[in-house]
């Protein structure tokens, strides 16, 4: 793909008027969702090659039924052209890359680690737009991603040296940080011309075909040994990949890539507000003063969000 070609992913499509109101909202709701991920992976039964797979295997019915619907509607929404192909299978690449190395993370270093390193992805779209798409990002945005991860490493209490094998489990939530930035990237992109059904549920194949050997090659079991194993399975399922990623497909139809990523901050403050009122964790005064961080920090880069290129191009629809 050439460079004017992969330019284009950091375009974002016009947004209805309905969508430019909510598509900040509906993104606060899908990483709130998908906070539950951790949770889930941490008390499943199965590997995390294996839970990771069943993450999207068990969504997809989900998504080709919500597909079908729209077909039915509209008989003329699909084909899609040989480019939505490939991109579609870039994005279940890079959701496949995200989900296999932050399942291993969070068994190798501290949950704040794995939960904080994985939710860098705004700093990887920031660089990107700059490095590849010739972006200039305001400095009150950049302001606002400083304060906003700043704040999300004192939420969290972020602690390098603990876990089973800290050093490789805080070198593959970075990693995560890439991949998911490459796949909200790509998500922007596809959503400007494609249903977050179609988005989900096609890329979802690329997802599952790539998880599957990566589980079958570690040895684990595909099978819950209890009723309690797979139901946590389909919540992590239905909850955080239907769910939350759904709303997180369809609001990056209506924000800039950018600001979309720093949003998903709220992440790590939701995670922490349901680790204190589901598994007792104390929230203290000092991670109360770093969600604050996060929050307000999300509120500059919505100010500050409008990029242009350095080319002269034109910049993403304001959203004001």
């Amino acid at each position: 793909m050439t460079l004017a070609a992969a330019s284009t992913l950091a375009v974002v499509a016009p947004p209805a008027a309905w969508g430019s109101r909510y598509g900040v909202w509906v993104l606060i709701l899908g990483a709130v969702l998908i906070s539950f991920s951790g949770i889930f992976v941490r008390i499943s039964e199965l590997g995390p090659s294996a839970t990771a797979f069943h993450r999207l295997f068990l969504a997809l019915p989900i998504f080709w039924l919500w597909m079908a619907q729209e077909i039915r509607d509209e008989p003329d929404r699909l084909p899609l052209h040989l480019r939505d192909w490939w991109l579609l299978a870039l994005c279940g690449l890079f959701m496949a890359g995200d989900l296999v190395f932050w399942h291993w993370s969070l068994r190798m270093t501290s949950v704040a680690n794995a939960t904080l390193l994985g939710n860098s992805a705004p700093v990887f779209v920031t660089l990107a737009g700059w490095l590849l798409f010739g972006q200039r990002f305001s400095r009150l945005y950049l302001a606002g991603l400083l304060l906003a991860f700043g704040g999300a490493a004192v939420l969290v209490g972020i602690s390098f040296g603990h876990g089973e094998r800290p050093f490789l489990g805080d070198l593959l939530g970075i990693i995560v940080g890439a991949f998911y930035g490459g796949y909200i990237m790509l998500v922007g992109r596809l959503r400007g011309r494609l249903s977050t059904a179609t988005v989900m549920g096609v890329s979802g194949v690329f997802t599952c075909l790539a998880l599957l050997p990566v589980a079958l090659a570690s040895g684990e079991s595909l099978t819950a040994h209890t009723l309690n194993g797979w139901v946590i399975l389909f919540a992590l399922a239905w909850l955080s990949q239907v769910a939350g990623q759904s709303a997180i497909a369809w609001s990056l139809a209506h924000l800039p890539a950018a600001f979309g990523a720093v949003t998903l901050l709220v992440n790590p403050v939701a995670a922490a507000l349901f680790a204190w009122m589901m598994l007792g964790e104390g929230v203290g005064p000092l991670q109360a003063v770093g969600g604050a961080g996060v929050l307000v920090g999300i509120a500059l880069a919505r100010q500050g969000s409008v990029v242009r290129a350095l080319s002269g191009g034109a910049a993403p629809p304001s959203l004001t």
